[in-house]
């Protein structure tokens, strides 16, 4: 199973950035697809972008032109690069590890980083 511990997280004005990473422990990074989630209060978790081991990407409609998703499998990281932010992007974001992407979907893999906080001010 893969360990995975995020950091990035933070406070930030509505239009501005951030990046968020997220680094696997384990020999098996390299051949799994990871994902970044997010969760709002009072809301489900939900996909924000997946990337597979060789580098295709997915992405939800609300973040597609402003969120970027890259790893680097010699860092073992993957990233997750997030620009023109808004007051809706706030939520706890965890990266998930041990996935797969087929198709048009991203299927969870069994591995969650503990979560790190996103707050876009207006």
């Amino acid at each position: 199973q893969v360990q995975l511990v995020e950091s990035g997280g933070g406070l930030v004005q509505a239009g501005g950035s951030l990046r968020l990473s997220c680094a696997a422990s384990g020999n098996t990074f390299s051949i799994s697809s990871m994902g970044w989630f997010r969760q709002a209060p009072g809301k489900q978790r939900e996909l924000v972008a997946a990337i597979s081991s060789g580098g295709s990407t997915k992405y939800a409609d609300s973040v597609k032109g402003r969120f970027t998703i890259s790893r680097d499998n010699v860092k073992n990281t993957v990233y997750l690069q997030m620009n023109s932010l808004k007051p809706e992007d706030t939520a706890v974001y965890y990266c998930n590890g041990g996935g797969t992407i087929s198709g048009s979907n991203y299927w969870i893999g069994s591995s969650w980083g503990q979560g790190t906080q996103v707050t876009v001010s207006s």
